[in-house]
């Protein structure tokens, strides 16, 4: 039997965070793509240090002029996400970094499979959704996402000209009968302007939106603040620390609510299951929950390369379920196409819809107009419930 009374940590990282600023590189890269052509490949890695972006890894477009010219815009693709994050610091600037572009033609043994419509990669994916926020996401990891992301806006803004772009938030939560119910401790290290900024100059700045973002109540005279807990931090992003594509998939998913395949989202095209199936599995297991078959699912999917079939579906509704676990994984196969081709169709994954989800959270987001984070709709609850 699961525990209903606990404590339970997620963090989460900000866009300026070293390893989310390569995600955003290699994402921006992917839109660049699939901008160009939808059935683009990309598998692209970026790595961030000390006035240097280093870009490599695997592209393909049916024209080579085509491929010939995205190649050309990669050195200001980089420079533009760079500058929207916001470093123009003196040994990190959009500016007056160096770029060094390592990109080349997709491998002819890889792409075989994936052109008769199979899977690019074996591998497991995993989908979770549960009744803790609205959105039907773990709160830990939610909130640690609401917090970053309110104080991005404040800095971008220029309501709080003394933040920086390099941050981190961590939240552990009480639960009482399984269900969030007050704030145990607070962590957020912040890059900020000046060295005379103390940690409690920085509290101050940042204490009132994250109670701002924080569910009435939650926070008590017991909460413990730790904000910028070893003091100065102005030297950030990769002037600080190196970064890398892909090293954040729990702060990406469910802030280790639940389980993780291990393959990282950014950089790559919908062929990836990686990326796709996990956005499939997050949708079914969400479509689930809303259609009130269970409280809480997780969603597992295998695939093997080049074949489109996935080996294995398979469901655990943790004891929340109003219907077996089995009913429900036939009807998800019974509702949707789960080869490669039929995620990608049914999710409309083929658009320039991907820098958009490497910060703050790649599930939990509101649906967009243009197809952004298509697999947060709930339109699947209807056939679910017939299905089963």
């Amino acid at each position: 039997m699961s525990r209903s009374n606990y404590t339970f940590t997620s963090e989460s990282v900000s866009e300026g965070h070293p390893d989310k600023l390569c995600d955003r590189v290699s994402d921006a890269i992917l839109d660049a793509f699939l901008n160009e052509e939808p059935n683009a490949r990309v598998a692209c890695e970026t790595f961030a240090t000390t006035g240097r972006v280093v870009v490599g890894g695997e592209v393909g477009l049916s024209d080579p002029d085509a491929l010939i010219r995205m190649m050309d815009k990669v050195d200001s693709i980089v420079r533009a996400c760079v500058r929207d994050i916001g470093y123009e610091q003196d040994e990190f600037h959009w500016n007056t970094l160096q770029v060094q572009n390592y990109l080349h033609k997709q491998s002819a043994h890889i792409a075989q499979g994936v052109d008769k419509d199979g899977a690019g990669d074996q591998g497991i994916m995993f989908g979770y959704a549960c009744r803790e926020t609205p959105e039907l996401m773990p709160a830990p990891i939610q909130y640690a996402h609401a917090i970053l992301r309110r104080l991005s806006e404040v800095r971008k803004s220029g309501a709080e000209p003394l933040l920086r772009p390099d941050a981190k938030s961590q939240l552990s939560l009480r639960y009482e009968d399984g269900k969030p119910v007050a704030v145990t401790s607070i962590v957020l290290s912040t890059q900020h302007a000046s060295e005379d900024q103390s940690s409690d100059d920085v509290r101050a700045i940042v204490e009132p939106y994250i109670r701002e973002v924080l569910p009435s109540g939650w926070i008590t005279e017991a909460t413990e603040w730790w904000v910028n807990p070893t003091g100065t931090f102005v030297i950030g992003g990769p002037d600080g620390d190196a970064g890398l594509t892909g090293r954040k998939i729990i702060v990406d998913t469910y802030g280790g609510a639940a389980p993780h395949g291990g393959g990282a989202f950014s950089g790559k095209d919908p062929t990836k299951v990686d990326r796709s199936a996990a956005y499939a599995a997050r949708y079914l297991a969400k479509n689930v929950v809303a259609a009130g078959l269970a409280d809480r699912c997780t969603l597992q999917v295998s695939y093997a390369i080049g074949v489109a079939k996935p080996l294995s579906i398979y469901v655990d509704t943790h004891g929340t379920g109003k219907v077996e676990a089995s009913a429900i994984e036939r009807a998800v196969m019974e509702c949707m196409d789960l080869t490669p081709r039929g995620i990608r169709t049914h999710l409309g994954l083929t658009r320039p819809i991907y820098a958009r989800t490497s910060a703050y959270g790649h599930f939990g987001r509101a649906p967009e107009a243009d197809g952004g984070f298509s697999w947060e709709r709930t339109d699947l609850t209807e056939a679910l419930k017939s299905a089963v």
